[in-house]
């Protein structure tokens, strides 16, 4: 049997990327500066068996990455520089799937207020809403904290967007409504195409006095790839793509045989293990870990994102005992998003390549010039046709 799976982990960078310079992003690290803070207590075995640290240290070398003793590695590990023109969620995806994103997308300006005054004008045209709030560059959460009382009052959504290419749009779910914010996003999603704009995203909120908090039931309103990638190839040879988390979203549910959804990290996990324990033959899993980069990366916690690394270590032995013996498994990443950088957007970061499995060859697979090579990989050991880009890494 040969089943593939694709582990994640949201903005999980290993270093600043060659052109990081061009984005502002020199001196960027995502692991080794939370390896760092933790001062020698941060533990993830598992992780560094599977030759997370010696990928790391290939790509750049670190002082605070020697405190992480290498033994016994078992798995094939290196790292990949990212192709794509940006440093957002789905040009990382897309490339690991097979299509770098060679083309700029469309961003606001980062000024107050920085949409331009005929979307925003159309936008409340056909939404039928009494006005937006916010219209700036803002973290998702602090500006929760501002303004959320004043939606709640008013019934205005919170408007905002960041470096990246998204419309974000915040409304609490029982004064504004889950289903009427869904409504108001595919609006935007139509109104925000001539921006040649990546994403809008659904920002669903509760709480209450000045007291709010996110929940689980974001949704991303993607434009689709440009071309076929990894996903459509499979299901267009009658294979089975399981998406769970984020993952449909941002391939606007192309390629995609079945919708897994769950609420953060470790609940994400759980889902994980069920469908790898049911997971056809020629099947891919592909799993998106967000809490790293939404609860930890943006909002530059270092802490919380080294505790969100040793949950997650802890749980990898249950999942591999669930590996049968055709199956291979990669964990990586889309893009960095240093908690200990300045500012709160996403750092343009080379990710680390681990692939594991019981027919895995353990050892350097070098580095790798494009995400894409992870999915021509996968096309191989799946037996679709090749990808317009990568090379597979040979594992055996």
């Amino acid at each position: 049997m040969a089943r593939a799976f694709i582990l994640l982990l949201d903005s999980f960078g290993i270093g600043a990327a060659p052109d990081a310079k061009n984005f502002g992003d020199e001196g960027s690290n995502t692991f080794a500066h939370i390896v760092a803070a933790c001062q020698k207590s941060l533990f993830i075995p598992n992780l560094i068996r599977l030759g997370l640290v010696a990928a790391a240290k290939a790509y750049q070398p670190h002082p605070a990455l020697e405190q992480l003793v290498l033994h016994d590695l078992t798995g094939a590990y290196g790292y990949a520089i990212e192709k794509s023109f940006g440093k957002d969620t789905p040009s990382g995806h897309w490339e690991i799937a097979g299509v770098p994103v060679l083309f700029d997308w469309g961003y606001f300006a980062s000024k107050v207020p920085c949409f331009p005054k005929e979307l925003i004008d159309e936008f409340i045209k056909q939404a039928k809403i009494p006005g937006i709030l916010g219209n700036k560059h803002a973290s998702g959460t602090l500006i929760l904290d501002e303004l959320g009382d004043e939606h709640v009052e008013t019934g205005k959504p919170i408007v905002y967007t960041s470096a990246d290419s998204v419309f974000q749009i915040a409304c609490h779910e029982q004064h504004f409504g889950l289903t009427r914010l869904y409504e108001i996003c595919l609006i935007a999603r139509k109104l925000v195409d001539f921006y040649n704009v990546g994403r809008v995203i659904a920002r669903p909120f509760l709480g209450q006095d000045g007291k709010y908090y996110r929940t689980g039931n974001r949704r991303d309103y993607s434009i689709p790839p440009p071309s076929p990638t990894l996903l459509d190839k499979l299901v267009a040879a009658g294979k089975q793509v399981i998406a769970i988390g984020k993952v449909a979203d941002i391939f606007a549910h192309q390629g995609i045989s079945k919708e897994v959804k769950a609420d953060d990290n470790l609940a994400l996990f759980d889902k994980l293990l069920t469908e790898t324990s049911t997971a056809p033959e020629n099947s891919l899993t592909f799993v998106n870990f967000v809490d790293f980069d939404s609860k930890y990366g943006h909002r530059r916690d270092v802490i919380g994102y080294a505790k969100a690394l040793e949950a997650f270590d802890k749980r990898l032995p249950e999942f591999e005992k669930l590996l049968k013996p055709g199956d291979l498994a990669v964990i990586t990443a889309d893009h960095g998003c240093d908690p200990s950088f300045r500012g709160t957007d996403h750092t343009r970061e080379c990710i680390p390549v681990l692939f594991f499995g019981p027919k895995v060859r353990s050892g350097f697979i070098g580095a790798r010039t494009t995400f894409a090579d992870i999915g021509q990989t996968l096309a191989k050991h799946l037996g679709v046709s090749t990808l317009d880009s990568g090379e597979a890494v040979n594992l055996q």
